[in-house]
């Protein structure tokens, strides 16, 4: 089990190519050992290479099951499979009259939906008459369906469907050689797999394969030796690096990539999240959404580049997603949004300290954390905050902005430029009013102007200061006050028209504020 993007997909498909016997749509055996030559399994004795091109092979990616509703979603894994029996349409005319006429039905998507209930179990049946040799199953992706129709609301439809295509050719299958599973999270309880015989599971927490799912330091660094990229390598493991499978450091593959061929291309290209791009990133949604104070807590200690311990649940399911805030916190690592720092084990359980792996990661809790605070500040009501800043209410203002501040989530250790984006990101929905930010006035910049219609002539100036203390609160606001005078953030203002200014010189510390006001 890995993450999206960490190369699942590849490696299904290295797997297909060594292993299946393929044929043309003739009938003509094909040869595919060419592209393994020169690579280690060539050498590595007849105990391997005997395997090379003897066994059928059913491959099918549930990926394409990623659609707004239950209709799409079964239509698009029946195309799949349709897809499926077409790679292996060289077969059909070798299959008795029955069979044949179900093939074709599975097919052409003509048949009844029942049909698609065991047609891996049936495709392996008659691969395995043909071929003499059991069937080997490759499973892309098999938890998009499950995470899929659990956001869109239809998971039990889904669980249904996925439950009688899988148990029919995973379970007690006499067809079947071996099977390999793909997907975000483990598969063990999961309620489409009851029953399931003997899985061995590889999840990031192991040992095994942890080598082949993203690149280590040496692979990428001969990456760079390659491509004559020189000093980039301490923003390429900032941005890149971080993750832990097993006991191994890798980077994340798909972002490497992209980022190096961006380099090849321009030797000054910045670094960008692409794989915030590859997902919807729903799973951090949901985690603030339904966050706590003591959850807001730990992302902030998170993004602020700390750790937190909790309990592993590699079992968890998507029905098991509120039941407790650990699994959320559980999704988050398996599905790449966290890294393992240390493990340990006490008793029967297992913990594992958790942080964010790199600079990419970080940059998407920072974005959904922004548009999540955007989405709350459109549904508050601000009137409150709005009123009191027109009459002056210091004590009202700093009531509802210390209301408003333990609501939200700091990701900057607090620091001026958090409290900045906050403070604006209320006052911006200020009906009648413009909001400028940083703008040159005077003999500086004052942090925030609010500016009503010219013809009104109101100019509300904000000064911010963060305190190291609360005892330094009222001291900081004053001193936020006398900066809006000493450099005269009102001059270009009255030159503009305006006439009537309301000064506030405000300071935080934490989510306490002090609001003074001339």
């Amino acid at each position: 089990m890995r993450p999206r993007r960490f190369g699942k997909t590849l490696n299904l498909s290295m797997i297909k190519y060594y292993f299946e016997k393929t044929f043309d749509q003739d009938g003509k055996e094909e040869n595919n050992s060419y592209l393994f030559d020169g690579l280690n399994i060539m050498a590595s004795g007849e105990a391997y290479t005997s395997h090379l091109g003897q066994y059928p092979v059913i491959s099918l990616s549930l990926k394409s099951a990623k659609q707004p509703d239950f209709p799409r979603a079964y239509a698009m894994l029946k195309r799949q499979i349709a897809n499926e029996f077409r790679r292996h349409l060289y077969i059909a005319e070798k299959l008795e009259e029955s069979d044949r006429d179900r093939f074709y039905s599975i097919m052409r998507e003509t048949g009844e939906d029942s049909l698609y209930l065991d047609a891996l179990a049936f495709l392996s049946r008659v691969l395995k008459d043909l071929y003499g040799k059991k069937t080997i199953i490759l499973l892309d992706e098999y938890d998009v369906p499950l995470e899929n129709a659990y956001f869109k609301g239809f998971y039990d439809k889904m669980t249904d469907f996925i439950r009688s295509l899988f148990e029919s050719a995973l379970k007690t299958n006499p067809n079947l050689e071996f099977a390999v599973i793909t997907g975000c999270l483990r598969i063990t309880k999961e309620s489409i797999f009851t029953g399931l015989n003997n899985p061995k599971m590889v999840s990031i927490l192991y040992a095994s394969y942890s080598e082949y799912f993203g690149f280590t330091q040496t692979e990428v660094e001969k990456m760079l030796r390659d491509y004559d990229i020189t000093g980039r390598e301490e923003v390429v493991k900032a941005w890149y690096d971080g993750y832990l499978f097993g006991k191994t450091e890798v980077y994340n593959p798909w972002s490497i990539l992209m980022y190096i061929d961006s380099l090849r291309q321009d030797r000054d290209a910045n670094p960008k999240p692409y794989w915030a791009n590859t997902s919807s990133n729903s799973i951090i949604r949901e985690l603030i959404e339904h966050a706590d104070n003591s959850v807001k807590q730990e992302m902030e200690i998170l993004i602020e580049g700390g750790t937190i311990e909790k309990t592993v649940h590699e079992e968890i399911t998507y029905e098991d997603i509120y039941k407790n805030v650990d699994n959320l916190w559980n999704f988050l690592f398996f599905t790449g949004y966290l890294k393992k720092v240390e493990e340990r084990l006490e008793d029967v359980n297992t913990y594992v300290t958790l942080a964010i792996p790199n600079m990419e990661i970080k940059y998407i809790y920072q974005n959904t954390i922004l548009d999540w605070f955007g989405v709350q500040i459109k549904q508050k009501d601000l009137s409150g905050i709005y009123k009191a800043l027109l009459q002056k209410d210091t004590q009202l203002l700093e009531k509802e902005l210390s209301k408003n501040l333990m609501e939200t989530i700091s990701f900057y250790d607090y620091r001026e430029d958090y409290y900045h984006g906050f403070l604006g990101g209320l006052l911006k929905m200020m009906e009648g009013y413009t909001i400028k930010s940083n703008r040159e006035s005077g003999l500086g910049r004052s942090d925030l102007l609010l500016l009503s219609a010219p013809y009104d002539g109101i100019a509300i100036i904000v000064e911010i200061k963060v305190a190291d203390t609360y005892a330094q609160l009222n001291k900081k606001a004053e001193s936020a006050l006398d900066q809006i005078e000493q450099k005269q953030y009102d001059a270009e203002l009255k030159l503009e028209g305006y006439h009537e200014f309301i000064k506030y010189g405000i300071s935080f510390y934490k989510t306490l504020c002090k609001v003074l006001c001339i």
